[in-house]
């Protein structure tokens, strides 16, 4: 049977036009450092977001992982290739807000990421990644272990940055005074 090579296209044409939108609007190509890391894992930091993977990156496996089970719920009939389509263009949207002037300086106003300053387009072309990531080991995974290994990461990041997925929209959509306190260190 031929399958259609138009989803995949398609995710190909979401992801690469969400590149080109963050290179209009501004969104630095790299880290204005002038180098590349794999791992960047100081938060309170103006790199923080500008390599490939830091402290966040759990957070769009988690993506991942969210997006294949409610693709799952709603649309399981339909190919893989089209949800992984329509998680792509989810992925995508978020990266586009979540860089828009008026979100980083909600992120300023609301949290603890005064030195946020928006992700590099690497940044987020890496956070798309990590996303495809999640949603292919929950095509993998038990379901029992998806929900473990989102668990883990949020927990993970609670301890080690005090942050996380859910801290995260929780302090951009209702932000709480001792929520920022604490994770301020106080």
């Amino acid at each position: 049977m031929h399958r259609s090579a138009t989803p995949w296209i398609l995710t190909a044409a979401i992801f690469l036009a969400m590149l080109l939108w963050l290179l209009w609007v501004g969104r630095v190509p790299i880290c204005a450092c002038g180098y590349v890391k794999l791992w960047h894992g100081e938060t309170m930091s103006s790199e923080n977001s500008q390599h490939i993977s830091d402290w966040y990156t759990p957070s769009h496996v988690i993506h991942g992982l969210l997006f294949y089970a409610a693709l799952w719920l709603v649309a399981r009939r339909s190919p893989l290739s089209w949800r992984l389509a329509a998680a792509t263009a989810v992925e995508c949207l978020w990266e586009v807000v979540e860089n828009s002037d008026a979100i980083i300086e909600r992120y300023r106003a609301v949290t603890i990421s005064l030195d946020y300053y928006g992700d590099s387009v690497l940044n987020s072309a890496a956070d798309v990644v990590a996303m495809w990531l999640g949603f292919w080991l929950a095509r993998i995974l038990p379901v029992w272990a998806s929900v473990g290994l989102v668990v883990s990461f949020e927990v993970l990041t609670a301890f080690v940055i005090r942050d996380g997925l859910a801290l995260n929209v929780l302090m951009l959509v209702w932000p709480l005074e001792s929520v920022m306190e604490w994770q301020s260190g106080g």
